[in-house]
């Protein structure tokens, strides 16, 4: 009896170490962005399922927005097409958006709802073609100057929440590929999905967006340290992003974007570690980089 009791002690400290969080996020909805390691090792994909269907139970009102660069590049050079890569972003023909509209919504999300579902009946997919949930109009970069075409890479001009919110109030977990409908010329554009999630996680007024990455977060001076910002407010992240490395611009430029559009706490984290997302949500030690509103009246610094 005495060794059980011990053992079960440090599990009741943790769950009560859940409380405040548990408290603070219920009902609120939360959009994750699942990409880089996470969406290729078979036990971190497992463990980001149980820790979303963890949330859901939890209270809290959970949508995952997913890319899809490895398995995209993996089957363009299946159909024999070459990756090409322009202003960081993927040079997209219409032969390589009908792969990448297969990969994303044929292939990466299934296999997303399947894990999800292996918990109940809880996971929806959609595109962002379904119900409009986005819109998109034709992303022309420029670089030095000059405008290129990178085909079909959209550029979002609009979200309709409608068919997230049914899902929601329903209880289910909306999983959404980061392809979207063009209102201009109809067309389908493959659109970058830290955006896309950040853009989302506005529209709903989520109350966190969280950034799955392949590294532990924002580095205060890298190459030279390897010490991330746990903190930091919109302006100070301003100043930083024309110092990025470019994988990691969309990323900080999304959870800007959703800071500065309602959304309190936008999150980088590691998603090489296991349950980070529970990690980040419900425990003092937070991992990985937080983004804050700026401070009403306060200077930005």
């Amino acid at each position: 009896m005495s060794t059980r009791k011990h053992t079960a002690l440090p599990k009741a400290q943790i769950l009560i170490e859940a409380l405040p969080w548990l408290t603070r996020h219920h009902g609120k909805i939360v959009v994750i962005k699942f990409g880089g390691n996470a969406m290729v090792d078979e036990e971190l994909k497992a463990a980001f399922a149980q820790d979303v269907v963890f949330l859901r139970h939890a209270g809290l009102k959970p949508v995952v927005v997913h890319g899809g660069g490895p398995q995209i590049s993996a089957a363009l050079d299946k159909h024999g097409i070459v990756s090409e890569f322009k202003a960081g972003l993927r040079v997209t023909t219409e032969d390589a958006m009908d792969v990448v509209r297969m990969v994303l919504a044929g292939q990466v999300q299934r296999e997303l709802v399947g894990l999800l579902n292996q918990h109940g009946p809880l996971a929806v997919g959609l595109t962002g073609e379904d119900a409009h949930t986005m819109t998109a109009t034709r992303h022309t970069p420029e670089i030095d100057g000059e405008p290129v075409d990178i085909g079909r890479v959209g550029e979002i001009t609009g979200i309709d929440t409608g068919a997230l919110e049914a899902l929601l109030a329903d209880g289910r977990i909306p999983v959404v590929s980061s392809i979207a409908r063009s209102a201009d010329d109809g067309h389908v554009y493959n659109v970058n999905a830290d955006t896309a999630a950040a853009a989302i996680a506005a529209a709903l007024g989520a109350e966190t967006l969280m950034v799955l990455t392949d590294v532990e977060g924002l580095y205060e001076d890298w190459p030279n340290s390897d010490e991330v910002i746990s903190r930091l407010t919109a302006s100070q992240l301003e100043k930083l992003l024309p110092d990025l490395s470019s994988g990691m611009v969309p990323k900080m430029e999304g959870c800007l974007h959703a800071v500065r559009n309602g959304v309190t706490t936008a999150r980088v984290i590691d998603g090489r570690v296991q349950h980070s997302i529970l990690l980040e949500i419900f425990t003092d030690e937070g991992i990985g980089t937080m983004v804050v509103p700026d401070e009403p009246g306060g200077d930005a610094q």
